[in-house]
C-alpha cells in the first residue's frame, strides 16, 4: 500500500481528548495521528491554523435524495406526513441512473467534507434498475457511491440495506419499490460484492441495514445477521406513530420493544431515529449499547418527532446525528436542531448540557463519540486516532475564548470551517473541497436532466 506524505498541522488551540490546549503540534502519517505536541512553536513547512476539532462521522445518509433537496416543500390537497413525502421521494427515485446517483453522492459527499463530516454512513438502498431488475453486476449502485466516496476522500462505511416487504407481516412490496428489493439469496450475493468495493477502498468498512421491521420479517432479520460478521448493524425504527401502531397491530410489541426482545441489540447496532418510545423503551435501548442514529434536520422538516434525550443520556445512552434525506448539509445546524427540540419541548434552556457545562461542546463530543462508534472509525486528536480534523476559523472573533467556540459555531455563527482532512489528507481548504468545481458542474448536468424527465 502507498504511503502518505507526513504532514504536521500547527494549531493555535485544539480540542484534545483531555479538554483545550493551545499552541498544538500534530504529525498526520498513514491516516493517523502519529504525534500531539502541546505548547510547541510552529516550525517551517506546518500547516498554521487557528483552531483544531475532531472531524464527526455523518452516520446516516440517502446519497441519491440530494438530488431532490427542496423539491418537496408544496403542501398537498390534504394534510402532509412523512407518508406523501415518501410517495414524491419514491417518483424520483425511479428516474436515477446510476450516472445520476454518482453525481448527487459526489455533490454530497463534497458538501459533508466542507460542512466539517470525515466519514459518512450510507444507508443504501437504490439497488436496482428502472424496471426492478438486478443490474449485471448486481452492486452497480454501490459501486458508485464507492467511486464518490474516492472521488471526494470522505471515509465510507457502506450499509447495503436489505428491503423485501411493504408492510409488517411480509406484505408484498409496492410497485414504487421495486429498485430497493432484494431477496435472502440475492441480498447475500449483493454483500460479498460489496464487500470486494469496500476491500478496495482506504479505511472504508462494510455493514449492514436491514432497512426496517416494516420492510424484513423475523425470519429474515436473523437469517442476514451472519452476513455483518463483525461489522455495524443499522435499522430505522420508530420513526412514525403510524409505525408504531402497525407493529402493535402485527406483533403485539412497539418496534423498539420488540427489536430488543428479538434480536441481538448490543453496540454494534445503530438504531435510527428511534423516536417514538416509552420511558422503559429508552432506558432498555441505553442499556443495550445500541446508538440512536438521530437525523434532526430531516426528522424536523419531516415532522417526525422529538427524540427523549435527556431520559436516554441519564441512562448512559449513546447517539450520533446523521443528514438522512440531505436537505440540508450543516454540523452546526444538526446539533443545534437537536438542543434546539429538547428546548421546546421541555421549555427550557441548555438541556443536554452538564451542569455547569457548555452545551455546544456537549453536543459536538457526544455526536464524535456516538459516532464512532455507529460507523468503525476512531475520530479523536490523541495519538492513533483517526487523521479527520477540521481547522475552524474565528476571524471575525478573533478574542472569543476557546471554551466557547463550539457555542459559537453551533449556536451563533460567525466560526466557519477552513480545512478538513479526512483520513490525513486535506480535502477541503479555504471552506471550498479541492474539486469543487468539476463536482458540482457534473452536477448541475445531472439535475438539468433529470428535471427534464
Amino acid at each position: 500500500m502507498e504511503r502518505m506524505a507526513v504532514t504536521t498541522i500547527h494549531a493555535k488551540s485544539a480540542l484534545l481528548a483531555d479538554g483545550w490546549a493551545r499552541n498544538v503540534r500534530l504529525t498526520l502519517a498513514d491516516g493517523k495521528i502519529s504525534d500531539v505536541t502541546v505548547g510547541a512553536d510552529a516550525q517551517p513547512g506546518d500547516d498554521v491554523r487557528d483552531i483544531a476539532v475532531p472531524a464527526l462521522s455523518n452516520l446516516h445518509s440517502h446519497a441519491f435524495q440530494r438530488a431532490m433537496a427542496g423539491l418537496a416543500e408544496t403542501r398537498g390537497p390534504a394534510d402532509d406526513s412523512f407518508w406523501s413525502w415518501r410517495t414524491t421521494m419514491y417518483q424520483f427515485a425511479l428516474s436515477m441512473t446510476p450516472d445520476h446517483v454518482e453525481a448527487a453522492a459526489a455533490q454530497l459527499y463534497m458538501e459533508m467534507l466542507e460542512a466539517g463530516y470525515s466519514r459518512v454512513g450510507e444507508f443504501h438502498y437504490l439497488h436496482n434498475d428502472k424496471d426492478g431488475a438486478h443490474y449485471g453486476d448486481i452492486a452497480e449502485m454501490a459501486g458508485r457511491i464507492g467511486a464518490a466516496s474516492v472521488e471526494t476522500g470522505i471515509n465510507l462505511t457502506l450499509l447495503p440495506v436489505f428491503y423485501a416487504h411493504s408492510g409488517f407481516g411480509g406484505q408484498a412490496p409496492n410497485d414504487d419499490q421495486r429498485r430497493f428489493i432484494h431477496s435472502l439469496d440475492s441480498y447475500a450475493r449483493l454483500i460479498d460484492a460489496c464487500t470486494t468495493i469496500v476491500a478496495s477502498i482506504p479505511r472504508a468498512v462494510i455493514g449492514i441495514a436491514p432497512h426496517s421491521l416494516r420492510a424484513a420479517t423475523a425470519k429474515e432479520l436473523r437469517e442476514i445477521m451472519p452476513l455483518a460478521k463483525s461489522g455495524p448493524v443499522h435499522i430505522h425504527v420508530a420513526e412514525q406513530v403510524k409505525e408504531v401502531v402497525d407493529s402493535v397491530s402485527f406483533s403485539g410489541a412497539r418496534p423498539v420493544e420488540w427489536l430488543l426482545a428479538n434480536m441481538p441489540v448490543d453496540g454494534r447496532w445503530c438504531l435510527i431515529h428511534a423516536t417514538h418510545m416509552t420511558k422503559d423503551e429508552t432506558r432498555n435501548m441505553a442499556r443495550s449499547g445500541a446508538i440512536a442514529g438521530l437525523c434532526p434536520i430531516t426528522e424536523a422538516n419531516l415532522g417526525d418527532g422529538v427524540f427523549n434525550a435527556p431520559l436516554f443520556l441519564s441512562e448512559g445512552g449513546r447517539y450520533g446525528v446523521g443528514s438522512d434525506s440531505n436537505i440540508l448539509i450543516s454540523v452546526p445546524e444538526e446539533l443545534r436542531v437537536l438542543e434546539y427540540s429538547q428546548r421546546l419541548t421541555l421549555r427550557a434552556r441548555n438541556v443536554i448540557a452538564d451542569p455547569g457545562g457548555s452545551t455546544g461542546q456537549k453536543l459536538f463530543e457526544q455526536a464524535r463519540i456516538g459516532g464512532n462508534a455507529a460507523l468503525q472509525s476512531n475520530s479523536g486528536l490523541r495519538i492513533g486516532g483517526d487523521a479527520d480534523i477540521v481547522a475552524l476559523n474565528r476571524s471575525a472573533l478573533p478574542h472569543l475564548a476557546d471554551n466557547k467556540v463550539l457555542d459559537h459555531w453551533i449556536f451563533a455563527g460567525g466560526i466557519t470551517v477552513d480545512a478538513v482532512w479526512a483520513g490525513g489528507k486535506k480535502q477541503v481548504d479555504g471552506g471550498r473541497h479541492i474539486k469543487r468545481a468539476a463536482i458540482a458542474a457534473r452536477f448541475r448536468k445531472a439535475m438539468a436532466d433529470l428535471q427534464q424527465q
